[in-house]
């Protein structure tokens, strides 16, 4: 009689137990369903995109066409401006692809902020206007100045970062300097010790340890000017 009762306590138990999980589990079916997969996807670049870029400028009629076999289409989930989650898109070089993904997957799991991720042709290929409007991004074909050597951004090999808080700063001489954007020019100076620059980007940011742990180098680092904004991948 012992064991009797013993056994009916014990099936008891396994039949809560067993209730219990299929509880939790519908549970978590529900937030899976509340809370959808990140995305960071990559593609190669299909008919359509490549005729917006054309359209939008950022393919140009100089642009060599096996450099089109060489670009990924990039789609990466990010935080925006809010706080809310977007889906950014962005034309990279397929050397790295794979690390931009690893790379803005863990700012996005850490909860960076990325203002604004679009392709460059929405904004006509300007890159100004782009960066003003601190537009995250990567491919815009274009030689060095003087040169018929493509530069970084028309390899797809260089990411601009939150650029209008974080400009490029040129000196021209006689005390002058060329801030691209001109409108960042109120977040160009004495950045070391400011603590009121939005997306400042330094050697303490987590973008830049994560970029440079992946192989890049910053361009805020340089000694012929300073590029706070902009990350390469070397040739």
């Amino acid at each position: 009689m012992w064991y009797v009762i013993n056994d009916m306590k014990m099936k008891i138990i396994q039949h809560l137990v067993v209730v219990a999980l299929l509880v939790v589990a519908q549970w978590c079916g529900v937030a899976a369903v509340a809370q959808p997969a990140a995305v960071f996807t990559q593609d190669t670049i299909s008919d359509a995109l490549l005729a917006r870029m054309r359209k939008g400028g950022s393919w140009k009629a100089e642009t060599p066409v096996a450099l089109r076999a060489e670009l990924r289409y990039l789609r990466i989930q990010h935080w925006d401006a809010d706080g809310q989650p977007q889906v950014g898109e962005m034309v990279v070089n397929q050397r790295i692809a794979d690390r931009v993904l690893r790379i803005f997957r863990k700012l996005y799991e850490a909860g960076y902020r990325v203002e604004r991720m679009r392709l460059v042709d929405d904004y006509g290929a300007d890159d100004e206007a782009a960066m003003q409007d601190n537009n995250t991004s990567c491919f815009n074909f274009r030689f060095i100045a003087h040169t018929k050597k493509i530069s970084k951004h028309g390899s797809g090999l260089a990411i601009d970062l939150n650029p209008l808080y974080n400009p490029c700063v040129k000196a021209t001489g006689n005390g002058a300097n060329d801030i691209q954007p001109a409108a960042g020019r109120p977040y160009a100076f004495n950045r070391q010790r400011r603590k009121d620059i939005p997306y400042k980007i330094d050697r303490k940011d987590l973008a830049y340890k994560f970029f440079i742990a992946d192989g890049f180098t910053w361009g805020g680092a340089w000694r012929s000017l300073k590029d706070y904004q902009h990350f390469e991948f070397p040739q």
